[in-house]
């Protein structure tokens, strides 16, 4: 067997988690702008923390945390495409760049959790919080993969 067919099937698991991350990057991203077209899960949340707040105030809230999201979201999808390709490439940095990947989006998955507003509540609503970690259960077992591959 050629030594780049070697190094793809090796790579597999690896890939496979890659890109199940990269579909939860787009779940994640995409599920805010569901939620505010049908649940409205972030709207009831900002609500709650605010009741004083106007219709439009909660509306320019969301709008804000919806761009945030996918700003996020967008540069974890680029994330996500530069390894693959990195990884199918055989780039000895890859797995150096999945790590740093990984740091930075538990960092941003858990700020998400925790971070508090001026209400004294989480500041994104938990459902879509919690979206934003799985992303990185998928980057922890690429880099588990792909270091465990060395």
């Amino acid at each position: 067997m050629p030594q780049t067919a070697t190094r793809h099937a090796s790579l597999r698991p690896a890939l496979a988690a890659m890109w199940l991350g990269l579909a939860l990057t787009v779940l994640a991203t995409g599920y805010p702008f569901l939620d505010n077209a049908t649940t409205h899960v972030l709207a009831g949340h900002i609500r709650a923390g605010y009741p004083t707040y106007s219709t439009a105030e909660i509306d320019e809230a969301v709008g804000l945390y919806l761009m945030i999201l996918s700003i996020v979201g967008g540069l974890g999808l680029v994330t996500w495409l530069v390894t693959i390709r990195a990884a199918r490439s055989g780039k000895s940095w890859t797995r150096w760049l999945a790590l740093a990947a990984l740091l930075a989006a538990a960092c941003i998955a858990i700020t998400g959790l925790t971070m508090r507003d001026t209400s004294g509540d989480v500041g994104l609503a938990p459902l879509l919080a919690w979206l934003q970690v799985l992303p990185c259960v998928a980057g922890a077992a690429a880099v588990v993969l792909l270091w465990r591959r060395q």
